[in-house]
């Protein structure tokens, strides 16, 4: 007789337009209330610009730019989501900008599907998964792959290098 072993993780929800998506809880620092961002000359559409925290400069990227959405508009439910995430085997900060933060979920790793090939007008490369919950699908970002290498090279240049600067 064998075993079925199913993995639950830990997931933040957002919300995007209409749409909600999560992210690994792991990789999640903390969730600010958006407020001032210094926009930074010659950087991409999406990144938003600076914040300061706690004497760090973290960029904020507007996550509905990044997906070919319109603009993040600020409303009493915006917030920056602050991630770590691992770019060519470097941890960099970064805050992700959301229409509204929902819940910390649990979501069993046997309801989370494939991403779709077709009918989605994502890049499916940075989706881990479409889980299901309250016959809802959550779009489950594998939040490295959003913000990868070649995205994040004026990013870089516009904080320095990681691991450098004032912590």
């Amino acid at each position: 007789m064998s075993e079925t072993i199913t993995e639950t993780a830990q997931y933040l929800t957002f919300k995007l337009e209409d749409e909600v998506y999560a992210t690994d809880i792991v990789q999640v620092r903390e969730v600010l209330e958006y407020s001032r961002v210094t926009k930074v000359p010659r950087t991409p559409d999406y990144m938003r610009g600076v914040i300061n925290l706690r004497g760090r400069v973290v960029p904020v990227l507007d996550l509905k730019l990044r997906f070919g959405m319109s603009r993040t508009e600020q409303t009493v439910n915006t917030c920056v989501i602050i991630v770590e995430v691992n770019v060519d085997g470097d941890s960099m900060v970064i805050g992700a900008l959301a229409d509204s933060v929902q819940e910390v979920v649990e979501i069993d790793s046997s309801v989370i599907e494939p991403p779709p090939r077709i009918g989605t007008r994502l890049n499916t490369d940075f989706i881990r998964g479409m889980g299901k919950r309250d016959e809802q699908f959550v779009i489950i970002l594998d939040i490295d792959k959003v913000f990868s290498s070649e995205n994040l090279d004026a990013v870089k240049a516009t904080v320095g290098e990681p691991g450098k600067g004032a912590e």
